[in-house]
């Protein structure tokens, strides 16, 4: 099944925490829908890490690594799920 709507939309509602991946979802998605979402969830990292925020605004920071956090986690499923099933990412 394709990617509803935009990969980068999803990529972010995943940062948000609104959608996370689990292996039982995973299985809708193609090797190459797979390979887009990795993509995306690293160009979405990589602009919240060039955000620059003052060290004074903690909830901010807070907020920015846990996003980063919830990326990093989904990341390692889609990548956890592509070696057991044994597709090349």
């Amino acid at each position: 099944m394709p990617i509803a709507g935009s990969p980068k939309k999803l990529a972010q509602d995943i940062a948000d925490g609104f959608y996370m991946l689990s292996p039982p979802s995973l299985r809708k998605y193609t090797p190459a829908d797979l390979k887009i979402i990795l993509g995306q969830l690293a160009l979405v990292a990589r602009e919240l890490r060039q955000q620059q925020i003052s060290l004074e605004e903690i909830m901010a920071l807070k907020s920015r690594n846990m996003k980063l956090s919830r990326l990093n986690q989904n990341e390692v499923v889609i990548r956890a799920y592509c070696k057991k099933m044994r597709i090349p990412v």
